[in-house]
């Protein structure tokens, strides 16, 4: 019996450290957000595959290139950041407001009831980053792009970015309790639920988590769905809802990336 437990424990170990190699090759070879690539690179990725294909390439009509993120949990978090950031490069008036409202949101936290010691060092490194890509004038936006580009391949400062985005999306969520009960599956609370999948790094996010930050900081996201569903189009959805958006995204399950309009 005890030979058999033993064995369980062995595979088990096994597996985690399969699991583990196979994260690091990932992380390895993948960084955290790439260059910008044409859009239909993606093609290669499904070839042969005509649902995928055909969908690529009317998605190709709307966007022109797509910039990949580090498919490692936290994906919907920095894909999101990077492509908000780079768009207030070159938008000084939103730059500022943002820059306010990303200020103040340490004391909102507090004031639901999160450790000031716990936000310090993941706000100081937030609001690093954004005095970082500051917007001087037109001339100085692709060095400030490529600062922003520096910057998230960093992983201190990268993963510091997300965890603080992970903070103020679970804040929004006990903010507004009440509403975001109902989006939540299964038995979990929102105490739960925010400490379980919210708050943790590599957890995946969902559409509660998209609505949650978008709503907390204001900033309009469409997300692409590519995916085996009916017709040749991508199916589109706006957060929040009836919103302008600022930042674009494509999701293939269990993943997303950053794309740019034409």
């Amino acid at each position: 019996m005890e030979s058999i437990e033993n064995n369980d424990a062995n595979r088990d170990e096994l597996i985690i450290q399969q699991q583990r190699e196979i994260e690091k090759e990932i992380s390895d070879s993948t960084p955290l957000v790439s260059e910008q690539l044409p859009l239909t690179c993606l093609q290669a990725e499904y070839n042969g595959d005509e649902v995928f294909t055909d969908k690529i390439q009317e998605l190709s009509k709307k966007y022109k290139f797509i910039r990949r993120t580090r498919p490692d949990g936290n994906c919907f978090f920095r894909a999101f950041a990077y492509s908000y950031l780079e768009y207030l490069i070159a938008n000084n008036i939103a730059y500022q407001e943002f820059r306010e409202l990303a200020e103040a949101s340490k004391d909102k936290l507090v004031e639901l009831g999160f450790p000031s010691f716990t936000l310090e060092d993941f706000h100081e490194t937030f609001m690093d980053v954004i005095k970082r890509v500051c917007p001087i004038n037109s001339e100085t936006t692709e060095k400030v792009k490529n600062e922003l580009h520096t910057v998230f391949n960093d992983q201190g400062y990268s993963d510091y970015v997300v965890v603080y985005l992970r903070l103020i999306t679970s804040g929004k969520l006990q903010e507004d309790a009440e509403f975001y009960q109902h989006f939540i599956e299964g038995d979990f609370s929102i105490e739960e639920f925010r400490h379980q999948e919210v708050e943790p790094m590599y957890k995946e996010s969902d559409h509660i988590h998209i609505i949650a930050l978008c709503t907390a900081l204001g900033v309009g996201v469409r997300v692409e769905y590519l995916d085996r569903g009916e017709g040749d189009q991508v199916k589109a959805h706006d957060f929040p809802e009836g919103s302008d958006p600022k930042v674009y995204l494509i999701y293939r399950p269990g993943h997303y990336d950053i794309l740019y309009p034409k």
